[in-house]
């Protein structure tokens, strides 16, 4: 009898630990490698400087700081700017050139198992922000940048990601999201549905276990809750013809917070092309967001 019970528990732990490598897998994001630096970028080769960031877990994030090319010899103001899942550093390249261009230094980063970034067991939103703060902590080591005058920008989980550091943290001027979702259990039951994973037999136990794996639930970690309670000026970006975050998202989150602004745009969920045009009024954001006075501290605590 004991046998046959340590027998079934040894198979149901074997079960577990199989289901648990096949969603980790699953639900892994794609490395895409990239060129960028000086040469890839078309700047001059003392504007972009390829950085090592250390982060969580004594790993390491590859990351490219871009300076104006005319400084005013006082420290700058910096956004720090973080892709989407299964993108890169150089697929948001397109948002440099205009914040270049108005004096802002970039820093643009790799998250974990992503780019030139080291690899984890897995990556998740959370571990997203944990990585953006990383980034803000090494700005506020650079004697050009001011470690007050700090903005994040960033795109799908990035943005979700810049969410929710700011929902935690005071040591942002201004978040600009774009193409955020407004719940991650609504993005996950989403692609489940779109690789015909049956909810009511195999969906349930992955969120749940998706949740036990990342350490936090979805509700927690939602813009939609996270949102409400972000402190500075957020500019939520979102394609009207988005067919991976619907539209209505960005009305949901734009419902919950007093200091969020909402610009919608002819594009998709991607948005590099649909930017453009709207390039001077993002950079207008950024700048009053960072130039308005402040009495909030921006130590990096809350």
């Amino acid at each position: 009898m004991i046998v046959g019970a340590l027998t079934t528990v040894g198979g149901l732990w074997a079960l577990q630990k199989c289901a648990h490598l096949g969603i980790v897998r699953g639900l892994r994001a794609p490395r895409v490698s990239h060129a960028l630096g000086s040469d890839a970028s078309g700047l001059p080769r003392d504007q972009v400087t390829e950085v090592d960031i250390p982060t969580t877990g004594g790993k390491r994030l590859s990351a490219w700081l871009v300076m104006p090319s005319q400084s005013t010899g006082k420290p700058l103001p910096a956004v720090l700017v973080m892709h989407g899942w299964g993108s890169n550093a150089a697929m948001m390249w397109p948002v440099v050139p205009p914040l270049h261009a108005a004096g802002f230094a970039v820093l643009l980063m790799d998250a974990r198992c992503h780019g030139h970034s080291d690899d984890e067991t897995f990556t998740s939103m959370p571990r997203f922000a944990e990585d953006m703060a990383s980034g803000l902590a090494w700005l506020r080591t650079q004697p050009a940048i001011a470690g007050d005058q700090l903005a994040l920008l960033g795109h799908s989980v990035g943005a979700a990601a810049a969410l929710l550091h700011a929902s935690q943290h005071d040591d942002v001027r201004a978040v600009v999201s774009l193409s955020a979702f407004a719940h991650p259990e609504e993005v996950m039951r989403r692609f489940m549905a779109e690789k015909r994973v049956p909810y009511p037999l195999l969906g349930w136990y992955v969120l749940r276990h998706v949740q036990k794996v990342i350490g936090t639930s979805f509700d927690d970690i939602a813009p939609l809750r996270t949102l409400a309670a972000v402190r500075c000026p957020t500019l939520l970006v979102h394609g009207l013809s988005d067919r991976t975050v619907p539209v209505d998202d960005a009305h949901r989150l734009q419902a919950v917070s007093l200091k969020a602004r909402l610009m919608l745009v002819e594009g998709d969920h991607d948005l590099r092309e649909a930017l453009a045009p709207h390039a001077p009024a993002l950079v207008a954001f950024l700048r009053d967001a960072i130039e308005t006075p402040t009495d909030k501290p921006h130590s990096g605590t809350d």
